[in-house]
């Protein structure tokens, strides 16, 4: 007589062949779960958030399905608060609920929690400390880091602040609001070390180079013997929220290896980008060729050199 399996044992989820924990972290995880209404949802309120405020038949366009299904959907979120509806043009916009989503997301931690398995990835390939820093008014504020090896040095740690012209930090810079930008480069720059750049013209004239190249390599700038390497995280609205960079000392960044780790943190920061919901991979024609080197940059083999010793810049 066969054995038979109680009725009471609780039932183990299937697992698919080749699946793991580690399989949501991947690039093409495995769906296991979907609620078509969640999904078709999803699909509105993130049509929403890049074209809003927008009619019932952009909308459904958008997010591909059809305008009766988005206007039950819309008239579901409006009931509670998060959607609202120009009775007058007919538009529809996010409404003030997600302030307060916002506001829980940030206080948990997201943002450091999404761009975890990313830093870790970058950091394993490279041997390198990875860090993430967010714009926090005039400064930045490391929120997340993955340590590689103890033995390398760190050079911040979670919620230490710094400056927004010098350093890996001006990537923020050059995406901050005109307003800050005007604002900050009209006070005294502070400076501290001798390589950094505290004249606001020139300044000025790198967050134009930066947001052509969409990277930054930097020497020097905030702590002597310290090299970073770093490059934009957008969301889905395509607005950069923070910069995902390495930092190590120069030692370790002798040339060329600087050009082989480029791709590595431009190709992190993008797949972080993706992962809050930014659409597509952005340009990266800098990193072949920039035209617009600042005076006394030259160009060798795709990368920028400064006429200084020690440059990593070749």
């Amino acid at each position: 007589m066969g054995t038979t399996k109680s009725m009471n044992a609780p039932s183990r989820p299937k697992i698919k062949p080749g699946h793991d924990l580690a399989g949501k972290f991947s690039e093409n995880p495995a769906r296991e779960y979907n609620i078509a209404a969640v999904d078709r949802t999803l699909d509105l309120l993130d049509a929403l958030s890049r074209i809003g405020p927008a009619s019932l038949a952009a909308l459904a366009e958008d997010a591909g399905c059809t305008r009766t299904a988005a206007f039950r959907l819309l008239r579901t979120l409006q009931a509670r608060g998060f959607t609202i509806q120009d009775e007058a043009r007919g538009l529809w916009r996010l409404g003030a609920r997600w302030n307060a989503l916002s506001r829980a997301a940030s206080e948990q931690g997201a943002l450091a929690a999404t761009a975890m398995p990313f830093l870790a990835a970058l950091g394993k390939a490279t041997g390198e400390n990875v860090y993430l820093r967010v714009r926090d008014g005039m400064e930045s504020e490391t929120v997340a880091i993955y340590q590689t090896d103890p033995a390398i040095r760190m050079y911040s740690e979670v919620g230490r602040r710094g400056p927004l012209h010098a350093g890996s930090s001006r990537i923020l810079l050059a995406f901050a609001p005109e307003a800050v930008q005007t604002q900050l480069l009209a006070q005294r720059l502070n400076r501290f070390t001798p390589a950094t750049r505290i004249d606001p013209t020139w300044v000025a004239a790198d967050l134009q180079r930066i947001r052509t190249r969409n990277y930054l390599i930097t020497s020097d700038e905030v702590v002597a013997g310290a090299v970073g390497i770093g490059a934009p995280v957008r969301d889905a609205t395509g607005s950069v929220i923070a910069v995902l960079h390495i930092s190590t000392p120069s030692m370790r960044m002798r040339p060329p290896r600087p050009r082989t780790v480029l791709p590595l943190v431009m190709d992190a920061a993008a797949k972080l980008s993706q992962a809050l919901g930014a659409a597509g991979k952005p340009e990266a024609a800098g990193l072949l060729r920039d035209e617009t080197a600042p005076t006394g940059w030259t160009m060798s083999g795709g990368m920028l050199a400064q006429s200084r010793p020690h440059t990593i810049f070749r």
